[in-house]
Formats: structure tokens, sequence, C-alpha cells
């Protein structure tokens, strides 16, 4: 009965277009004085205990660090190092697209933002080479979902903190996952440009042009290596890289690339504080919401009623992303979760999958629900830096989900793919 009234309640909120942090704290205040579950005090202090977590300092600093790099002009130089490579190739500037955004995913950690940075050069790019408006749209809002897949990932660590898991492991299970997601959609490019005649650029560049466009890319491209380097070499934990990754973007777009001034700062932190706020609000609450759900045993409910329907480790995976992937395309990510972590962990734990590759199946699907109408947020955003409607690159978007979804399948059911690199490097 608690669940049925704390879920319908949440439900009601959501319809009443409340947003989705004070839908849960309002379903949850109205669960507590109805059915008296747990005092008001537990739940206070159950939000309080959510955010006051070490990890979670990785939120803001990650936030940050993605603003500073997406208005310090790195994006731009790290295209101009892809078309080096792959503009040339059919359907280059698709490829240009695809792997730019594999190289911003391991700087800034979020999908919008790379969407906006990548987005705002190369839609236009293409569509003066003759490539279709809505096409290239939809590939750059697709490609921006790898984003939170590839680590650094805000989406990663707040999984990490609500699994409990390891957010080393996590940042390195996702390295497969996202580049295996990169090559689907290069190939898909490049079969889709083959067939509508998208050919390459025609431009050559000499040696020297070469070498300068390399080194003017390697101050972005050495972010990564910081990154990852430290929290694998044991330098510093995941939460300190966080906040290494902003004070090296800073320099770097103060210094090297000089594309900010120490005014712009003022407005990054701003926008950083805007962007990170909701999703801290979400969290903090969300751990009361799911502190119910605990002590009124519905997780455990919950895997009983599908393990009781089928013990198929398959069935159960598959039933788990049909649910995600509905999950999705209405709730906010970071939200969804910390609502369902708790819920569907048990259950997968209970057929021997491993925390950490469920947390990547979880982010994946997620990810999914960034193009995925009709509240896909790269999808809004794609619409605002490619100048198109919103119907016509829904329409132009479906084949590029059915390529992110056999993507998933393969992550969901070949294990190593994401747990190849975790377990050969001993981080979990």
């Amino acid at each position: 009965m608690v669940a049925i009234l704390l879920f319908v309640s949440l439900i009601l909120f959501l319809l009443l277009s409340i947003p989705i942090g004070v839908s849960l704290g309002l379903a949850s205040l109205t669960t507590i004085r109805t059915m008296d579950c747990i005092s008001m005090t537990t739940f206070v202090q159950s939000m309080i205990q959510g955010l006051n977590s070490f990890p979670l300092m990785a939120v803001p600093l990650f936030t940050f660090a993605g603003e500073v790099m997406g208005k310090g002009g790195i994006s731009r130089r790290l295209i101009d190092l892809a078309r080096v490579f792959t503009g040339r190739f059919t359907g280059g500037l698709g490829i240009v697209t695809i792997v730019t955004s594999l190289f911003f995913a391991a700087i800034a950690g979020t999908g919008s933002a790379a969407v906006a940075a990548i987005g705002l050069i190369m839609i236009p790019a293409m569509v003066k080479n003759g490539y279709d408006k809505g096409y290239s749209s939809a590939l750059v809002a697709t490609a921006g979902t790898v984003g939170v897949i590839i680590p650094p990932s805000v989406c990663m660590v707040v999984y990490a903190v609500a699994a409990g898991a390891s957010i080393s492991g996590l940042f390195m299970a996702g390295i497969m996952p996202g580049l295996l997601i990169g090559a689907g959609l290069i190939l898909y490019s490049v079969f889709y440009s083959r067939r509508h005649g998208y050919k390459g650029e025609d431009k050559r560049y000499t040696p020297g042009e070469i070498w300068q466009i390399i080194l003017k890319a390697i101050p972005g491209l050495m972010i990564p290596v910081i990154i990852l380097g430290g929290i694998y070499g044991g330098v510093f934990t995941p939460t300190e890289a966080a906040a290494i990754a902003g004070v090296y973007g800073v320099i770097v777009g103060l210094f090297i690339y000089r594309e900010i001034k120490p005014s712009d700062l003022i407005y990054i932190m701003y926008r950083s504080v805007l962007m990170c706020a909701p999703v801290l609000l979400i969290i903090g609450i969300s751990t009361g919401f799911g502190r119910i759900l605990t002590i009124t045993q519905v997780p455990v409910m919950i895997a009983d009623a599908i393990l009781g329907l089928t013990s198929s480790k398959i069935l159960v995976l598959l039933l788990i992303n049909v649910l995600l992937l509905i999950v999705g395309t209405f709730m906010e990510t970071n939200a969804a979760i910390i609502i369902l972590t708790p819920i569907l962990l048990p259950i997968v734990t209970r057929l021997g999958v491993n925390p950490i590759h469920f947390g990547i199946i979880v982010v994946m699907n997620l990810s999914i629900g960034f193009i995925t109408p009709p509240l896909g947020a790269n999808l809004f955003m794609a619409c605002q830096v490619g100048e198109i409607s919103f119907d016509k690159l829904a329409r132009k978007i479906w084949p590029w989900i059915v390529v992110m979804v056999a993507l998933l399948m393969l992550v969901t059911y070949i294990p190593q793919i994401s747990m190849a690199l975790p377990e050969a490097m001993g981080v979990i």
C-alpha cells in the first residue's frame, strides 16, 4: 500500500508539470503523512546523508570543468584534428563529428555540452557540403550521448553513489562500450553517406599544417590523460581529478588558447551552478525517497515479483532494458538512476550480474533517452544549434535510436565488453 501511494502520487505530481525534484519531495511527504511509514526526522536525515558524500563533490566539479572546456576553444581544436585524419573519407564530416564527440566526452563528462560545442561548428559545415540538415542534426545529437558513457561521466558518479560501487571501476568499464558506440555510429554514418552521396572534404593538408594542428590540439588531448592517468595511477581520487580538470581547463582557456577572459569565469561558474544544483537537489530528495522504499521493503517485493515471473537472466535483463528505455524518455537521467538503482540492483545481483556491468547498462539505456522523443535533451539542443524544427529532427532520429539499441544489446549480453578492462587493471 505504501509503494502504491508513493508512486501514484509521484506520477500525479509529474503529470501536473511539477519539477521532478519537487515531485519526489511532495510524493514522499504525502506518503509519510498519510501512512506514517517513517518519521520526518529520518527522512530529512536521509536527505542530508545522501548529499554528505565526498564522491558526490565530483558532480559540480566535473560540471564546471566541462563548461570551461566547452567555452575555452578545445572543441574547435579537436574538430580540426579529426578533420586531418578522417575528413577525406566518405561521409567524412560525419566521422569527424563522431570522433570529436568521443574526444570531447573524455573531457567534459556530459552530453548536451558536446552537442552545443560541436554542433555549432559541424552542423553548418555538413549542410554547406551537401548533407541533409535533419541527418546532420540527428548525427550530432546521437554522437553527444557518448558524453555520459566514456569517462569521466557525471551519471556514473551518481550511479556509484546510489549503488555503493567503485567510481574508478565504472570509469574503466565505460571505455570499451563508449568506443563500441563510436564505431557503430561511424559504420552507420558511412553506410548512410554512401547511399546518399555524401563525400569527404577535398582539402589536403601539408605536413606543416598537420603538425601545427596536432600541436594546438595537444593541450586538449592531455585532459583525459591527466584525469584517467592520475586516477588509475593512484595519484588522486576521481573527485580530486574533477577539481584538477577544472583548474587545468581554466589554465588552457585563459593562457594557452586565450578564448576565455577572467571575467568569463563568473558566468561559467554561474552556468555550472544552474546545471548541477537541480541534480544535487534531486539526489538529496531521492535519497529520502529511497529510504522510504528500503524501510517498506519495496525493492525486495519487486525483485521477488519479477523473479517469480522468470528466473532467466536474458529475459530479466530484457525487461529491465525496456523499462529503462521507457523511463529515459520522460524522466531526468540522474533522478532515474537514484530512484531505480535501489530497486533494480538487487534483482540483477541475485542473477549474478556485476554491479559495475549493470551500471554501464543503466547509463547506456538512459543515454538513449537523450535522443528519444518527446523529451530528449540532446534533441532540443540540436534543434537550437542546427536551427531545425523538432518535428523534422524527430523523424530523422529513429534510425540512430535503432543503432543505439542494437549496441545496448551487445553490451548487455556480452559482459566482457564492459568488464574486460576493469578486470585486467585490477580496479574491481
